[in-house]
């Protein structure tokens, strides 16, 4: 009789363990929705269509740069997020703009979301700079909108 119902006992444990979490397929869903929402923005990024990028953003989007100057200091910008639009906007249409996405890393936590994205930028086909970009985004009425992406730049160590 024991080995019977240690058989038993395995085989329900085996359907138990197998049975798919909902809680990992809405997270996984939530992922994906994010990773499009900075897929979206970059789109709009490499077009110069603001229209699209606003889609993707907060009203109250902030905007930040973390770089070293002649000196080695770390200095850390804040961009006014009207002047990143007008920029994209009055682009020429001789520049082309391509930052190139290499990882994205994604957490989500409720109605909160953060990505992490190294990245490439090309300027007019020819490499110009590396980092990272790092999305805070938040769920409001069912969309992810970004409200702060702070970006690192740099030129050496890049292309190891």
């Amino acid at each position: 009789m024991k080995p019977f119902a240690l058989a038993v006992t395995l085989l329900f444990s085996c359907f138990t363990f197998s049975q798919r979490n909902p809680e990992f397929d809405t997270l996984k869903k939530e992922k994906e929705q994010v990773k499009q929402t900075v897929l979206k923005f970059f789109e709009g990024f490499h077009t110069g269509d603001t229209s699209i990028i606003k889609k993707t953003v907060h009203k109250d989007l902030v905007l930040q740069t973390i770089y070293k100057n002649k000196e080695s200091k770390n200095i850390l910008h804040t961009d006014d997020a009207s002047k990143f639009f007008t920029t994209i906007a009055t682009r020429p249409s001789t520049q082309r703009w391509d930052e190139r996405l290499l990882l994205f890393k994604i957490n989500v936590e409720g109605s909160m979301a953060n990505v992490w994205t190294p990245y490439e930028f090309w300027y007019n086909e020819q490499f110009s700079h590396c980092g990272v970009n790092s999305f805070q985004l938040i769920k409001e009425e069912g969309n992810w909108k970004i409200f702060y992406l702070v970006d690192t730049r740099r030129k050496v160590g890049c292309r190891d």
